[in-house]
């Protein structure tokens, strides 16, 4: 179940930690600091660069300026296959049809720049409830169980 935060309605968390609350560096300011915990990856940062920092990174906000850019999704799964396990944040334009997508690259927090639907976000998450690949989560792939 989704954590609406109420300090910002449209902040919707799958985890059980407070949300980072700082702001998020661009990918090349973060580099060139040893501080900075929160880093923004947008469209064409190649996310491998941050693999060697994953232990000092408490939250990676993947902007999705629109929703057609899917550039994100493979940003997400790169880090969570390298084993980035602080929140990883959707923000932008994101819309309830590709949470279920989303959440399945690694994403585990949303923040889209309008509000989602509760009951239309729920009925998203659990439309289909068999997946048909491996993905970044630990969702067993149907073909998978029938031949297991």
């Amino acid at each position: 179940m989704a954590d609406l935060s109420s300090e910002n309605d449209r902040l919707i968390r799958y985890r059980k930690d407070d949300p980072v609350d700082h702001a998020a560096v661009t990918v090349d300011s973060f580099l060139d600091q040893s501080s900075a915990s929160a880093v923004r990856v947008e469209p064409g940062d190649d996310a491998r660069e941050l693999i060697p920092h994953l232990e000092r990174l408490a939250l990676v906000e993947v902007n999705f300026p629109s929703f057609g850019d899917g550039r994100g999704y493979s940003s997400a799964r790169l880090l969570r296959e390298a084993g980035y396990e602080g929140e990883l944040r959707a923000v932008g334009d994101v819309l309830v049809d590709q949470v279920a997508y989303m959440r399945r690259c690694g994403f585990d927090a949303f923040d889209p720049d309008a509000p989602l639907d509760e009951s239309d976000l729920e009925a998203a998450l659990s439309r289909w409830p068999e997946v048909y690949q491996s993905a970044a989560d630990a969702s067993t792939p149907i073909w998978n169980k029938r031949h297991g």
